[in-house]
């Protein structure tokens, strides 16, 4: 039996990513809707990166948060994004069992790596708004590089350590995902393996990096709110919540649609599609907007390389 197992994974040379169950007529309009979402999304992160890079007034930590945030929203929905739109347009919808390997790696990598660094931004808000006078001694370049650095390589790990985890798995079930990129739910519905220990250590493992990331978060906000309470003025604490209520947004947004996803029943898989367009689609194309339109000083600064461009030309 383990010969077969063995002989039947060896067998599997590519997948088939099902991707939306609608009417063939619909691909269209759903190719038009990705496209444009996704320029967005290019367009917004794109935009946001060089804002922060161009102005020196941005040379701050939470702006150096918010730029490696963008970068990774940008390659987050680059993994997914352009093979699912090139998929509306294919009869085959395959990808090849090496870009399957690589496209869960990739997106895992991306989407432990924010949770971490929303967690760091998170912590950048406690410091600035319980000890302002600190800001600068806490929140040095070196602690802000460390924190970056340790949400790259906890998303490394993680990723690592799931796709090696799925990709033993034996799959002699079918090659058809039902899904629009490769993701270890579905993949996990393709194997004839004995599922019990997979789903115990992946349950552990997503334990293990959640729950910190929303302590940290929960637990910075606990004392933010308490701070922002003892402000006498209303001017005072409006503005204090405004620094924080573009980043509590985000986290709802990516929070929401991992565990609507992750707890929906495998007999709904279309339920699970419409989360994932959540963290790969509508998050990436939200955060450039919601950090732009509510804060001040991205607008004065893309006002700023506006104005110098339309000089230039």
């Amino acid at each position: 039996m383990a010969d077969r197992r063995t002989s039947n994974r060896s067998e599997v040379t590519d997948f088939i990513l099902v991707g939306f169950r609608v009417r063939p007529e619909l691909h269209i309009l759903l190719f038009l809707l990705f496209l444009l979402v996704y320029a967005m999304i290019l367009l917004g992160n794109v935009g946001m990166m060089v804002i922060i890079m161009t102005d020196p007034r941005l040379n701050t930590p939470m702006y150096f948060f918010l730029g490696n945030l963008s970068f990774i929203d940008l390659f987050c929905s680059s993994v997914i994004v352009p093979k699912a739109m090139i998929n509306f347009w294919s009869e085959s919808k395959s990808i090849s069992f090496a870009g399957c390997v690589t496209q869960l790696f990739l997106f895992a990598l991306f989407i432990v790596t924010e949770g971490f660094l929303l967690a760091a931004m998170a912590y950048d808000r406690f410091i600035a708004i319980c000890s302002p006078l600190l800001y600068s001694v806490h929140m040095s370049t070196r602690l802000c590089a460390q924190l970056v650095v340790g949400s790259y390589f906890c998303g490394c790990i993680s990723s690592i350590l799931q796709t090696s985890m799925t990709f033993t798995l034996s799959f002699c079930a079918s090659r058809a995902i039902d899904h629009f990129y490769c993701d270890t739910r579905p993949l996990e519905r393709l194997s004839c393996s004995d599922l019990f220990i997979h789903k115990v250590v992946s349950f552990s493992l997503s334990g293990i990096i959640i729950l910190p990331t929303i302590i940290v978060i929960i637990v910075s906000y606990l004392y933010i709110v308490s701070t922002v309470l003892k402000i006498p003025s209303p001017e005072g604490r409006k503005k204090a919540f405004s620094t924080c209520s573009s980043h509590l947004g985000v986290v709802g947004v990516l929070y929401g649609a991992v565990f609507f996803m992750y707890l929906t029943p495998d007999r709904y898989p279309e339920l699970s599609k419409v989360a994932s367009l959540c963290y790969t689609l509508v998050t990436p194309m939200l955060n450039p907007l919601i950090y732009s339109l509510r804060n001040k000083d991205v607008k004065e600064a893309l006002n700023k390389l506006l104005e110098k461009k339309s000089t230039i030309l």
